[in-house]
Formats: C-alpha cells, sequence, structure tokens
C-alpha cells in the first residue's frame, strides 16, 4: 500500500510539471554538408529538436548555443578537436543527447510561458558567432553562417514558416549571434507572425575609455580576420564602422528592427574575468579574485565597479526604447539554461520590479508589459547562486509556483 500510495504521489508530480528538465536527442543535418554548411573540422553541423505541443504547437523558440570564439588559425585548429568545433566530437562527449533545462524545459511549473513550444538548439561548431562563410578549405572550414542558413532552412521545411509566435535567442557567443541575426530570422515569417529575439549574455562591450579596450579590439579583429568577416558582418554597421568594431554590440542594436530583449549583469563575470586584461597581463591573483570573490581585494573590486559603470553606461547610450532589458548585479554569465537564471532567479536574490528573468521576458515576449529596468542601487558584484544541489532547489522553485 506504502508503495503504491508513493508511486501515485510520483505520478502525481509529473502530471503537473514538477520535475524539470528532459534529454533530447542530438540530430546531425546531413543536407548542409551539399551546401557546404559544416563545422571547423568539416562535419555536418548538429541540433536538438524538442517538439511543441497543446497550444504551443504554432509557437517556436530557436536557440543559439554559445562558446566564445576563436581567433586565429592555431586556435580554430585546436577548436576543430573540441564539441564546440565538430559535431562528432559533441556526440561522442554528450553520449548523444543533451539536457534542456530553464527555459528550454516543457516542464509548465518552470518555464510557464514557452514550456509546449518547439525549441530548437542549434549547436555551436564554427567559432564565429554563426557568421563566417569562407570559400576555400585548408584545414579548417570557416562556414557558420552557412550552418546559421541550412538550419533555418531545416525549420522551414519542418513548419516553422507557419509559426504564430517565433523567438530567437541564445546565450554569450550565441547572444551576439542572436543580436548578428534577428533582423534576418524576422524576415523568415510573414508579417502576421509575432517574432522577437532575445540576448542572454551577448552583450559584449568594447568600452573604448576603460581598461583594456586594446586587448578587446585586437582579439576581435583576430576573429574578424581568420573567419573572414568583413563582408558578412551588417552592412548597416560596417557603411559606419571597421568590421572589428561591428562585433560590439553597442555599435549594432540601435539599427535592429525586430523586437529585442537583453538579459545581463553588470557585473557579467566572463567579461570581467576574460577581457579586462590581456592573457599576458593576468596575474594568479586576478585569477583567483574572478573564479571566487571572496578572494578580490580592494584594488580588483574597484576595477569591477569601474567595468560595471562602463557596461551600464555603453547600454543607457545605445539600447533603444524599443528594446527590453533585465541588467542586475549578480556576478554570472549566462541565464536561460539554469532556472537560478531564469525562472526561480528571485530565489538567489535575482528579481527587477518583482519580476523574476522569465517572468519579465514572457511579459514582454507577449505584450502584456513592457519591462526596462537596471539594477542601480548594488554597486558591487553579488553572488547569486544557491549551496543546494538541483533536486532541492528544483523542489524550492516548485513550491514557490505551487504552495
Amino acid at each position: 500500500m506504502a508503495a503504491l500510495l508513493l508511486a501515485l504521489a510520483i505520478l502525481s508530480l509529473v502530471a503537473v510539471g514538477i520535475g524539470g528538465g528532459h534529454n533530447v536527442t542530438i540530430s546531425i543535418l546531413d543536407l548542409a554538408v551539399a551546401k557546404g554548411a559544416v563545422c571547423l573540422d568539416g562535419t555536418p553541423p548538429a541540433y536538438a529538436y524538442s517538439p511543441g505541443f497543446g497550444d504551443g504547437i504554432d509557437n517556436w523558440h530557436v536557440y543559439l548555443q554559445g562558446g566564445g570564439w576563436c581567433p586565429s588559425t592555431g586556435s580554430c585548429l585546436g577548436r576543430s578537436t573540441i564539441p564546440l568545433g565538430s559535431s562528432a566530437k559533441l556526440i561522442s562527449s554528450n553520449n548523444g543527447t543533451q539536457f534542456f533545462t530553464g527555459m528550454l524545459d516543457n516542464n509548465s511549473t518552470l518555464n510557464p510561458d514557452f514550456y509546449d513550444w518547439h525549441v530548437f538548439r542549434i549547436f555551436y561548431c564554427d567559432g564565429s558567432s554563426f557568421m563566417s562563410d569562407v570559400e576555400d578549405v585548408h584545414n579548417l572550414t570557416y562556414r557558420g553562417a552557412r550552418i546559421y542558413d541550412a538550419m533555418m532552412d531545416e525549420l522551414l521545411r519542418i513548419g516553422m514558416g507557419n509559426a504564430k509566435n517565433a523567438l530567437l535567442s541564445g546565450t554569450s557567443a550565441g547572444g551576439l549571434a542572436t543580436i548578428l541575426h534577428c533582423d534576418k530570422f524576422q524576415a523568415l515569417f510573414h508579417n502576421t507572425t509575432r517574432v522577437k529575439c532575445l540576448s542572454d549574455s551577448g552583450f559584449f562591450v568594447h568600452g573604448e575609455h576603460f581598461m583594456g579596450a586594446d586587448w578587446r579590439e585586437t582579439f576581435f579583429f583576430g576573429v574578424v580576420s581568420a573567419h573572414g568577416l568583413m563582408n558578412t558582418l551588417p552592412t548597416s554597421c560596417t557603411s559606419k564602422f571597421s568590421p572589428t568594431l561591428c562585433l560590439f554590440p553597442e555599435n549594432l542594436v540601435q539599427d535592429i528592427k525586430t523586437p529585442l530583449f537583453l538579459i545581463e549583469s553588470a557585473f557579467d563575470s566572463y567579461q570581467i574575468g576574460q577581457n579586462v586584461f590581456s592573457p599576458s597581463d593576468k596575474s594568479p591573483r586576478w585569477a583567483n579574485c574572478t573564479h571566487n570573490l571572496i578572494f578580490c581585494n580592494w584594488t580588483e573590486i574597484k576595477i569591477m565597479k569601474d567595468f560595471r559603470n562602463t557596461f551600464i553606461n555603453t547600454l543607457k547610450s545605445t539600447i533603444t526604447d524599443s528594446s527590453g532589458y533585465f541588467i542586475h548585479s549578480c556576478y554570472r554569465h549566462g541565464h536561460m539554461e539554469d532556472i537560478q537564471g531564469s525562472t526561480c532567479s528571485s530565489l538567489v536574490g535575482n528579481n527587477l520590479a518583482n519580476k523574476t528573468i522569465s517572468q519579465a521576458v514572457g511579459d514582454w515576449y507577449f505584450d502584456r508589459s513592457g519591462f526596462q529596468e537596471m539594477d542601480m542601487l548594488n554597486d558591487l558584484p553579488r553572488n547569486c547562486t544557491t549551496t543546494d544541489d538541483e533536486a532541492t532547489f528544483e523542489k524550492k522553485c516548485s513550491d514557490y509556483y505551487m504552495p
């Protein structure tokens, strides 16, 4: 009897959508090879597709994976031997599946606004934010733009063109790719389709007058040169700036016509850790500090505070009135694939205007209300993570929505 009651209890939890996350099979897009749309190592690109259901059957969420960039032949060659440059390596390292959670989850409690949508996750294997298109082939193939186009062709083939609602999103380098491809994505749909874009931790600042600006510019110059991006970046930007500067979103977002939402930390841990000092200038002490804030002294905190000021001032000067944004002060990078960073961000102290990140995004996407909030009160980086294990936190998150 006790076993039966336990089984019924578990069944009831599943029925109301308590168990978070689900595994999705990784698929290879073999048709892309004929179009020259291949990864750095020449393997065909990969995706993971979770079909929509119920009321979400006509809604599509396309997610672009992130993972930095390779700014030279040597670094791209190294990348071609890992999952970020090879679908073969991706499948072998992931056992053929990808776990969907956070804002990709099909859980009605943990992802209430988008849980029943089609979710199409495009894996990142080109090192250029899906922007490269170099015809010549030597030891590497730079074909990120072709991968993006081939994936869009596949999505249209399986029905995305008839969407009522569509969302293009991505994190980190995928967030930058979302900004770069946003208007191109919108052009795939009828005028009656609600189409919007969501960039998660993809606003990489140039910060011309902040330390490290030369290093950041040199790095993106390498990306542009290695991947031949001179002719693939938006002409609305390259007509005004050098191609290198057109990888910095501050020079892009004002020209984007499609509604765009930004999830960002003013203390972005990746940018602070990787883009303030060049590799040759990083000290062991700075590395320790950026990996764990308790090791930071006040000189290092001052650098972080200066970064915050640069980041916020850059955003204020470039974001349009039609944009949505959630700019917080937690020391982190990436939100969408983590319930701490999305649905239950408030449980780790990360909410603005009494909304979690996912609530803010949902309200903005469905036009329930606009959302443009920055944390202007906290000028120190905050630790917004839980010490709970995943299952415990997930239970707390479920209880928060279903007390």
